[in-house]
């Protein structure tokens, strides 16, 4: 079975990486639009099933891995941040709570269909000044992550106080998910 990531995502592609796995990075156009009625916590899979089902091209003997991850604060989704003052806007409604970060997985092939799942990691955020806001986002320029942060830079080793679940998840990919789901239904 060839193995085949639908993701744009630099993370994505280390992390699978680091999983022993090999793979092709196909492209895939489609939008991130869902209901605005759409329960918050469904937004990260029908996301990831939504980019699985644009990739038309899969043939037999072809595994299709999509994902999507969602910062969700106060019950509201936090996608990627237009600019500086939504970034700060962002980190400010982040700074000293706790939110979840969701990933939603679709892994799909043509012999055994579609597999949904949905990571949830909770994620503390100690109490900033505004100083440091600034600094990550001046510094970091976090416009291409949900929530307007990356674990995996200063915002994770300086701002983040906890985490309960999958680190690997707050990065961008349930890294303990994938491996199972493919080993399970794939033995790979």
């Amino acid at each position: 079975m060839k193995l085949l990531l639908g993701s744009n995502s630099p993370r994505r592609k280390e992390l699978l990486t680091q999983l022993g796995y090999t793979f092709s990075k196909v492209k895939i156009d489609c939008d991130e639009v869902f209901s605005s009625t759409m329960p918050v916590e469904e937004v990260a899979e029908y996301l990831a099933k939504k980019k699985s089902l644009a990739f038309t091209s899969l043939n037999e003997n072809e595994i299709l891995i999509t994902a999507d991850t969602v910062v969700i604060a106060d019950g509201q989704i936090l996608n990627k941040p237009k600019d500086r003052e939504e970034a700060r806007a962002m980190l400010t409604m982040l700074n000293g709570k706790t939110h979840l970060v969701q990933t939603g997985l679709c892994i799909r092939s043509l012999e055994k269909g579609e597999s949904l799942d949905t990571a949830t990691t909770s994620v503390t955020v100690k109490e900033l000044t505004d100083e440091e806001i600034l600094f990550y986002i001046d510094t970091y320029k976090p416009y291409d992550k949900a929530g307007a942060y990356g674990i995996q830079e200063w915002f994770g080793l300086a701002c983040v106080s906890s985490i309960t679940g999958s680190y690997y998840n707050v990065v961008g990919l349930p890294t303990e998910l994938v491996h199972k789901r493919l080993k399970n239904a794939y033995d790979i």
